[in-house]
């Protein structure tokens, strides 16, 4: 991917928050001996229907009855370590994930041996259908942090959509869901310089953490600057260098990876973003 950090800003162009949601994903199989040293399965102690993240994550929208299929599906919690992978590139696919706490990257290997993260995942969200296509992940998720996720069985789910339009709608949603989310990362690789990406992913993220209850205007990032720029097609020291302009602005409070963003509107405002 070719970084585009030298492209002219310009007011007069008028930019649209893009939206950066997260895929659908998969789950990995491995021996038992595996599994309990890298991610330990542990039975569900909260259905859908009940779940803090219903509104948010996969029963979002769903009539009650369909809920209620949801809770009869077979579903395991995985804890992953920080930096621990969930599942690896080229891996076979059999589950989607819905992360119930902390924060995952997916990212891809490019051919001259660099890491390429295509997305990141917060708690509500699910990752990866991208395996359904080939039956194999295109990309490898990694935890920024401690963390926990659901693995549904992909086969489940299927059997459950067949017999119920809008489990069948729910299954639609997802997989146009992950296109959107790969057409909004174009538009902010070709059509943003520098600051404007940075602005975006910001408010976005701000956004979503504000949708799950927390703070929009103050937070940790989870993820390295180096991890930022590969995201937005950024280096890391153009990365690092806008972090400093928006702090000289009076637009962002940075310490390290603590961000406080001191006025959201002048941040879009500035960068011609509009927040929806």
């Amino acid at each position: 991917m070719q970084s585009t950090d030298n492209v002219p800003f310009t007011k007069e162009k008028t930019m649209s928050l893009p939206v950066l949601e997260a895929p659908v994903v998969p789950i990995r199989f491995a021996p038992q001996q595996a599994l309990d040293v890298m991610a330990p399965v542990a039975p569900m102690k909260a259905l859908c229907s009940n779940c803090h993240l219903r509104e948010l994550c996969l029963p979002r929208g769903m009539a009650g009855s369909d809920v209620a299929r949801l809770d009869s599906l077979m579903f395991a919690r995985r804890r992953v370590r920080s930096a621990q992978a969930l599942y690896h590139e080229g891996e076979r696919f059999q589950f989607v994930y819905a992360v119930r706490s902390g924060t995952f990257k997916s990212s891809l290997t490019l051919a001259d041996g660099r890491e390429q993260v295509s997305s990141f995942h917060i708690a509500g969200e699910l990752m990866g259908l991208d395996g359904v296509a080939q039956g194999n992940h295109a990309s490898s998720a990694t935890a920024l942090e401690d963390a926990e996720v659901c693995a549904i069985p992909y086969a489940h789910l299927t059997e459950l959509a067949a017999g119920s339009s809008g489990t069948q709608h729910l299954v639609s949603r997802l997989m146009s869901r992950e296109i959107v989310r790969e057409q909004s990362l174009m538009m902010l690789l070709g059509s943003m310089n520098a600051e404007e990406r940075l602005a975006a992913f910001l408010l976005n993220l701000s956004q979503r953490l504000k949708a799950r209850g927390y703070s929009a205007s103050e937070f940790h990032l989870r993820m390295t600057r180096a991890e930022i720029g590969s995201y937005l097609g950024m280096t890391l020291e153009t990365v690092s260098r806008t972090f400093s302009a928006f702090q000289q602005q009076r637009l962002l409070e940075v310490d390290k990876r603590h961000i406080r963003i001191i006025d959201p509107d002048a941040l879009a405002r500035a960068f011609e973003v509009r927040v929806h």
